[in-house]
């Protein structure tokens, strides 16, 4: 076991560099066909958080790009959140974007969500030492989102990528621990996971990512786990929830009177929280009020147990006996559905419990533990991880692309974000301006200015760093006066289940057309550079 040892190296990876050697013969090959005969630019194309929002734009940008030639002249490909999972499909179906736009299109017109293997797949998560919220999240929420289970891991992802045929994906995180003791300041927080890696780069720390959440010590493996599927992945990429003050914001921001009176003002009890959260997302079900149905808690049932769970001190004997005999019903139905064994959903109840009150998120073991090599000892004093949504951090991964190794000179930013569209870039300015990383200098009346009403690019240049062509997707240029409509329309925490055939082909129409539009604007700052 002890052959398999933490990387400490500056710079990329092996596998990395020799995979971005290859990509750049594909890429010169592209850019002769775009006449530029050059020196092939490096250009990395981000993708930022936004949900499901992110998830189907993403997908969208992605395909054009490609129809359009572009993307063979992209070198890394990287993504937040939503975006992740727009990423792991691109890579799963081998770059494929007509079969993932038609089996998008299928599963959402149908509806589809295999609860079952959803529910299969909980459970054996269930039994794992560091079980989390993130397994229910990513199992049962990130996979009804998205309408898919991907069994398959991200080490499965290397073909293509090493013989140069797709660009080199990057999907981000960031360290939970780290980042609420130090903010957006500190650098060590982000983690990026790649087919080949997964590690720290502001380090230059790495571990194989078959060996990601195998337990290591003083830099060597010391017990291997099987490699976490890319299910769970997506789960801990797109964590919206793992901040406690996120999930108090939202669930307090919505409109149902029943959410907020389950949620109260309650900021300690995140179980509360997480019922509250879930009779949201039951609502998406079109269910009618009532006891349990024959087929699936009912809203009106959900209520109930919110609001018990809030006042449970207050609640009588007799309350509290009929709270636990409810909570025994939902999980017989669950038995009846899925087929399990009452023990075994019953043993997820109490681990996912016990997590609500902890709200503990994607915890990992800690590879830099004990390690005499690392000097902040913040990083090797940890036995455990706990690895959440970047989006907490930067809603795009800047830092990643940004790390001197890879020499990146082009970003095309896609911004998929609620809110202001510039908030990515705002963010990422002062990130860069803390670690003297170079990036262009940005006035604050300008971003205030454009985001009043975006167009669908922006070209920022400094004197030294990358390009960055920045796109928002609800712009004036492809929506016209609709912005705010199509924001409200497309909410990051609107459910699948509203997703209609129609708008999810609406907003693939939108993203390709931000594109689309700015084609001959992306070739001309391509061939601008030498």
């Amino acid at each position: 076991l002890g052959s398999f040892v933490v990387s400490i190296i500056p710079g990329l990876q092996k596998e990395e560099q020799e995979a971005v050697e290859k990509r750049g013969c594909q890429v010169l090959t592209a850019l002769k066909k775009l006449s530029k005969d050059n020196e092939p630019p490096v250009i990395a194309v981000l993708g930022s958080g936004g949900g499901l929002r992110a998830h189907i734009a993403c997908l969208g940008v992605l395909s054009e790009l490609k129809t359009l030639g572009l993307l063979d002249a992209v070198t890394y490909l990287s993504g937040v959140s939503g975006s992740t999972w727009a990423l792991s499909s691109f890579y799963t179906k081998d770059g494929n974007t007509e079969d993932i736009e038609a089996e998008l299109k299928h599963r959402f017109d149908q509806k589809e969500w295999d609860f079952k293997h959803s529910l299969e797949k909980t459970v054996e998560a269930g039994k794992l030492e560091n079980y989390s919220l993130t397994d229910f999240w990513a199992y049962i929420v990130v996979s009804k989102q998205t309408r898919e289970l991907q069994d398959s891991c991200l080490s499965s992802m290397t073909k293509h990528v090493e013989e140069g045929t797709l660009p080199y994906p990057i999907f981000a995180a960031i360290d939970d621990d780290l980042h609420r003791d130090h903010k957006e300041k500190a650098q060590n927080p982000w983690f990026e996971f790649t087919p080949h890696h997964a590690g720290y780069p502001a380090l230059g720390a790495y571990i194989p990512i078959a060996h990601f959440g195998s337990k290591f010590m003083e830099g060597r493996l010391v017990r291997p786990e099987p490699e976490r599927d890319l299910s769970f992945l997506k789960g801990l990429w797109g964590s919206a929830l793992a901040s406690l003050e996120e999930i108090k914001n939202f669930i307090l921001e919505k409109p149902p009177a029943v959410v907020r009176g389950a949620v109260g003002h309650h900021r300690r009890r995140p179980s509360v929280m997480v019922l509250g959260m879930y009779n949201v997302w039951t609502q998406s079900e079109r269910q009618p009020p009532g006891s349990l149905g024959d087929d699936e808690v009912s809203e009106t049932a959900l209520r109930w147990l919110a609001e018990m769970a809030q006042d449970w001190n207050n609640v009588s004997p007799e309350d509290q006996g009929k709270f636990l005999e409810q909570l025994v019903q939902c999980f017989m139905k669950l038995e009846e559905h899925s087929g399990l064994k009452i023990l075994d959903t019953f043993k997820v109840l109490i681990k996912t419990g016990v997590c609500c009150f902890k709200w503990e998120w994607g915890t990992i073991y800690n590879f830099l533990y004990k390690h005499g090599d690392i000097e902040e000892k913040e990083m090797s004093n940890r036995e455990l991880l706990h690895l959440v949504d970047a989006g907490f951090a930067i809603n795009s991964p800047y830092p990643l692309v940004l790390l001197p190794a890879r020499n990146v000179q082009l970003i095309l930013s896609f911004d998929f974000s609620a809110g202001d569209p510039f908030e990515t870039i705002r963010s990422t300015a002062k990130y860069c301006h803390d670690h003297k990383i170079p990036f262009p200098l940005l006035e604050e009346a300008k971003l205030k200015e454009w985001s009043a009403a975006p167009k669908s690019c922006y070209i920022l240049k400094g004197e030294k760093g990358p390009v960055v062509m920045h796109f928002p997707l609800f712009n004036i240029d492809t929506c016209g006066a609709d912005i705010q409509k199509l924001s409200e329309t497309y909410d990051t925490f609107k459910m699948a289940d509203s997703y209609t055939l129609d708008l999810v082909t609406q907003l693939l129409r939108l993203s390709k057309e931000n594109v689309s539009k700015n084609k001959e604007t992306i070739l001309s700052q391509i061939r601008s550079m030498a």
